[in-house]
C-alpha cells in the first residue's frame, strides 16, 4: 500500500497533469490524432498551438498512458485518450473544459476561502451560477455541453432500468434543453412530456424537441420550480436538480411537485448519492465543487433524500443504482 506521502504527492502531481489534459480537451488533440497518428508540427498546426510548447505537453501525457510515440517526432492516441474525443460515448473532453474554464478554476482554487468563509467565493465574484451562464455565452456553451454529456450516461441508465409502463406524462422538472425528456419518450412511444424550466432555458427545449420529431407529443412551460409545477403528471422527473439547493429550497421545490402530481404519482430524482462509508466516492468529490459554487447545494446521503422527501409528504421507496455514480430515487406520497 502507498504510503501517506506519496498519496499527497500524487495530488499534489495531478493538478500538472490535469492541466496537460486539460490542454489535450482545449486543443481538440484527441480529435485530430482519432484517424490516426500525426507528426507533432503538424498535430500543432492543426491545433493552432505552438509546436515546441505542445511537444512537452505531449511528453507529460505519454506519461499518463494518453498518447503513444508514433515514428521519431509523433503521437498516436491510445485506447484510454480515446475518451477524450468529442464524438465518443461518455466523453471527458467537456468535463475536462469546464473545470478549467477560468470562473470554474477560481471556484476550486478559492475552496480554503469558501471553507474560512462559510459561503461560496465564486458567488462573491462571479454571482449565482446560472445569471453567469446567462451574462457569458461562451461558458454556457462549455457548461452545456458538460450537462448533455453527463445527462447522456445517466440517460442510458434511466430508460433500459426504469419502468415507465402505464405512465401517460412525464413532467421534466428544470429539464434544462429537453435531452432526456427526448431520451425517454423515445424509449416509451406511448408517452408525452412535460418540461419547465426558465425562459431562456425553455426556448432551446423546445427546438431540441421539435428536431427530436417530439413537438406533437411535448409541451414546453416557462416558469420557476420555486413558484410552481405543472399539474397532471403521473411521473415528475427531477435530473441534478435537488443538489444545486440546501434543505429548506430542496423541500419548496418538492412540496410544489407533491401538490401538482395526479393521485398515485411519482417523483423520480436522479442525483448521485453518497455512500455512508469512508471509501472514496465520486459524490465526494462532486460535493466539493457544490461547495465552491453554490451557498447551500450539495450531495446527499440516502438518508437526507430521506428526509427532503419526508418533509415534502413524499416518501422514499426505492434506490436504483443506474451506472456512472448516478441513482435513481422515487418516492410516492404519504
Amino acid at each position: 500500500m502507498p504510503s501517506s506521502d506519496s498519496l499527497l504527492w500524487e495530488a499534489v502531481s495531478g493538478i500538472s497533469r490535469f492541466a496537460a489534459l486539460l490542454t489535450m480537451a482545449e486543443l481538440g488533440v484527441a480529435d485530430q490524432l482519432a484517424r490516426g497518428p500525426l507528426g507533432t508540427e503538424e498535430l500543432a498546426a492543426r491545433c493552432g498551438a505552438h509546436a515546441p510548447s505542445l511537444r512537452r505537453v505531449l511528453r507529460e501525457l505519454e506519461s499518463m498512458g494518453v498518447v503513444r510515440p508514433a515514428g521519431p517526432d509523433g503521437y498516436d492516441l491510445t485506447e484510454e485518450g480515446s475518451a477524450l474525443r468529442s464524438d465518443v460515448p461518455g466523453s471527458i473532453r467537456s468535463s475536462l473544459r469546464l473545470l478549467g474554464e477560468e470562473s470554474f478554476w477560481y471556484a476550486m482554487g478559492k475552496l480554503p476561502d469558501t471553507v474560512r468563509e462559510g459561503s461560496s467565493a465564486f458567488i462573491a465574484r462571479y454571482g449565482d451560477l446560472y445569471d453567469h451562464l446567462a451574462r457569458n455565452p461562451g461558458v454556457s456553451r462549455v457548461f452545456d455541453d458538460y450537462m448533455t454529456t453527463r445527462a447522456d450516461v445517466f440517460t442510458r441508465g434511466l430508460v433500459t432500468r426504469y419502468d415507465f409502463t402505464g405512465v401517460e406524462t412525464m413532467v421534466d422538472v428544470a429539464g434544462g434543453k429537453g435531452s432526456i425528456l427526448a431520451t425517454v419518450l423515445g424509449a416509451n412511444p406511448g408517452m408525452r412530456g412535460i418540461l419547465l424550466d426558465l425562459g431562456h432555458v425553455a426556448a432551446h427545449a423546445e427546438e431540441v424537441l421539435a428536431e427530436a420529431g417530439l413537438a406533437d407529443r411535448c409541451e414546453v412551460v416557462a416558469g420557476s420550480f420555486f413558484d410552481s409545477v405543472p399539474a397532471g403528471g403521473d411521473v415528475y422527473l427531477l435530473a441534478s436538480v435537488l443538489h444545486n439547493w440546501g434543505h429548506d429550497d430542496a423541500v419548496r421545490i418538492l412540496r410544489n411537485v407533491r401538490s401538482a402530481m395526479k393521485p398515485g404519482g411519482r417523483v423520480l430524482v436522479l442525483e448521485v448519492v453518497l455512500p455512508d462509508g469512508a471509501e472514496p466516492h465520486l459524490g465526494k468529490d462532486l460535493d466539493l465543487r457544490m461547495l465552491a459554487i453554490f451557498n447551500g447545494g450539495s450531495e446527499r446521503g440516502r438518508a437526507e433524500y430521506a428526509t427532503l422527501f419526508a418533509a415534502a409528504d413524499l416518501e422514499l421507496v426505492e434506490v436504483m443504482e443506474l451506472g456512472a455514480g448516478a441513482s435513481l430515487l422515487q418516492a410516492e406520497p404519504i
